[in-house]
């Protein structure tokens, strides 16, 4: 079997590419396929969301772009890209200050002391939280304290160098703990702030509206194991409301398409 090869020059341009990858766990009777032959391209400032039914590999597929594990066969390839995983909860230190749990993500990243507390404050003000530098966690609603955690995120993407090879973005269903108005808001933060910085973004959710409202182009995996079975460009202008009629009837023909995958598979 092939382990990941990252960081490899490419002939095409792309933040991310998989060929050709699989990911089992266990082995003998206990193996278990979660990820079969999937290939995979994201362009430079690309935003892709990846929808499927639960269990069909989505999380493990970001996982393995990230680096958090390998491969059991193909390539994943992020040529030079910083890459930084935002996770469902927002996983924050809560014995650390708002500026501190921002800081240690720069420190990982080998910031100067000196530079990590403007740095810091830079990225709150991104995600305009930039008055609450010293609270905790627990005084914070759930949608400030993704803000923070996709602060964090950005704190391990940026590159100081010039001629940076870019950013790459993955969010696993950041968003899918908040109540709908709090959700439908940091869909247009993080839109924003995907234009600003330029961006690859590979978000995973359930929610198929989401999925329209944000992406540039939404891929359906099959159920486990995971495979890409169809994907869907959204030719729509920007910015874009979850419950237009665009949206939603896009949403529709994805979502006959999911439960027909699903119903497939007897899930």
């Amino acid at each position: 079997m092939t382990e990941a090869v990252t960081a490899a020059p490419s002939r095409t341009a792309a933040a991310v590419r998989l060929r050709g990858v699989s990911k089992a766990f266990g082995s003998g009777k206990t193996r278990l396929l979660a990820l079969d032959q999937v290939s995979l391209d994201v362009a430079p400032g690309e935003f892709v969301c990846l929808l499927g039914a639960s269990g069909c590999g989505k999380s493990t597929l970001l996982n393995l772009v990230a680096g958090l594990d390998k491969v059991s066969a193909g390539t994943i390839d992020t040529e030079d890209a910083r890459v930084a995983l935002m996770f469902q909860e927002p996983a924050l230190f809560p014995w650390l200050t708002v500026t501190a749990n921002i800081e240690l993500a720069l420190k990982m990243r080998g910031v100067p002391r000196a530079g990590r507390r403007p740095r810091a404050a830079e990225l709150l003000d991104s995600v305009h939280l930039g008055g609450f530098a010293r609270k905790r966690p627990h005084q914070l609603s759930g949608g400030m304290r993704q803000r923070v955690a996709l602060a964090r995120a950005l704190a391990l993407t940026e590159d100081d160098t010039d001629g940076g090879q870019g950013t790459v973005l993955l969010m696993d269903e950041p968003f899918g703990a908040l109540d709908a108005m709090t959700r439908d808001l940091l869909h247009d933060e993080i839109e924003r702030i995907w234009r600003q910085r330029a961006l690859s973004v590979l978000f995973v959710t359930h929610n198929v509206r989401e999925a329209v409202r944000l992406g540039d182009r939404v891929v359906l995996l099959s159920s486990r194991p995971g495979r890409v079975v169809e994907e869907f460009p959204v030719p729509m202008d920007r910015p874009r409301r979850i419950d237009s009629t665009e949206v939603a009837s896009l949403a529709a023909a994805i979502t006959d398409r999911l439960r027909e995958e699903v119903g497939r598979h007897g899930a």
